[in-house]
């Protein structure tokens, strides 16, 4: 395992740990890297939870900077944060090498 020096570093490691230790906001990751946009209606249509709990977890997934969200009411659209996405994936492999 390498180690990583830097604090900021570990602190966004951790931030991105925390967003991804939830079996739905995997799910809901996974559902809109599989898609170029999504509306909160359609992660509701496929996750069988509650619309304030797909909230919630995309608020969480937001505050982490794993996904980006765009209001065009009535509806907010989300897509994952491409450039954040590409620094967790780089992180995650450099914690576990």
């Amino acid at each position: 395992m390498a180690a990583i020096q830097n604090e900021e570093t570990l602190k966004q490691l951790a931030r991105f740990a925390k967003a991804m230790g939830h079996p739905t906001r995997l799910q809901i990751l996974q559902l809109l890297a599989s898609r170029s946009i999504c509306f909160t209606g359609d992660l509701v249509e496929v996750l069988p939870i509650a619309q304030s709990t797909v909230s919630q977890h995309l608020k969480e997934l937001k505050e982490a900077g794993l996904i980006q969200g765009e209001v065009n009411p009535p509806k907010i659209k989300y897509c994952i944060n491409q450039k954040n996405w590409a620094r967790a994936k780089r992180l995650f492999a450099e914690f576990f090498e």
